[in-house]
């Protein structure tokens, strides 16, 4: 039998097997759908864990509840969590230590991680334990690192306030996380100390994919060091610099252990970020109503940040 007789007589096979050649999921021009189809188990299970918690937080945040509870009646819609939540001085306090906290640790990040990524990914001796050292942090849990950090500024016993009256710089113990701008600068530290390893691991991949051959080329020319990293490795990076700096920046915002454990959001409310007081207004003062609101417009803000990262990633930094 020929190929061309074969080839017409798999249509007629397909009949007598009941599958109609212009629906077959094989076909050109359904191989989209079937695409479509594979990837439906996916888009399910996404829905079940992200997008049904969000509606329900966003449905949770137009009633009025204290506790809730299975099984609960649905209390009416109202608007009153979010009256109250924009005439709360506390909730503006948490808004810009928020914003604040996050620019401020994504800057830093940024550029020690970027010079640590160009540092270990140069030619010396103990480069591959360098480069594992520069991503311990990261990997060390956040409870963990909130706990080893709290201990090295304790008002009492702390490491550094012991090195600072033994070296004469300090004639006192400074009581780091109870005095409001030393917590701010503690969590800045704390923070900063976790996130730089994964810019910089980012980063590093991104220096990977750089032509060696550019940076010969721009020696030839004369270019200087700051020249090639400028007009090199800069613009190289920039198809993951934007990630980077997005995933960073969503990590501080939504991160709660180190500054929960650390300082709990005092003293004065100056530590205390949205999800601080989303958790404050959960579990402790019992309005769920209220949190939920506090945690919509948290998402808002996150998803308005991000989208200006997206578009501004593409731009050069100098």
């Amino acid at each position: 039998m020929t190929s061309q007789s074969f080839g017409q007589g798999e249509p007629a096979l397909r009949r007598l097997n009941g599958v109609s050649p212009r629906w077959s999921l094989w076909q050109p021009g359904n191989r989209q759908l079937f695409a479509y189809l594979l990837l439906l188990p996916a888009v399910l299970l996404t829905a079940a864990i992200i997008v049904y918690p969000i509606l329900s937080a966003i449905d949770l945040s137009f009633q009025r509840i204290k506790i809730a509870k299975l099984g609960r009646e649905r209390a009416p819609l109202t608007l009153r969590n979010y009256e109250e939540l924009f005439q709360s001085p506390e909730f503006f306090q948490a808004i810009w230590v928020t914003i604040s906290l996050v620019a401020t640790v994504t800057l830093l990040s940024y550029v020690i991680g970027l010079a640590t990524a160009v540092m270990v990914n140069q030619q010396f001796r103990g480069r591959k334990l360098a480069r594992i050292l520069v991503a311990v942090p990261w990997a060390v849990p956040s409870v963990m690192a909130a706990i080893i950090w709290w201990w090295l500024f304790d008002s009492s016993f702390g490491l550094i306030n012991w090195a600072l009256v033994r070296s004469g710089l300090s004639g006192e113990m400074i009581p780091w996380l109870s005095t409001p701008g030393a917590a701010t600068f503690v969590i800045v530290i704390v923070m900063v100390w976790k996130g730089y390893p994964f810019i910089s691991v980012i980063m590093l991949a991104g220096l990977q994919s750089i032509p060696l051959e550019l940076y010969d080329a721009a020696k030839v020319d004369g270019a200087s060091a700051w020249g090639r990293f400028r007009f090199i490795t800069l613009p190289g990076l920039r198809s993951v610099r934007g990630i980077a700096l997005i995933l960073i920046m969503l990590w501080v915002f939504r991160d709660f252990p180190i500054i929960y454990l650390l300082t709990g959001g005092g003293p004065q409310g100056t530590t205390q970020t949205l999800a601080i007081m989303t958790y404050q207004e959960a579990f402790k003062f019992h309005d769920f109503g209220y949190a939920a609101a506090i945690g919509v417009i948290t998402l808002i803000i996150s998803v308005v940040a991000s989208w200006f990262m997206v578009r501004r990633s593409d731009e050069p930094l100098f």
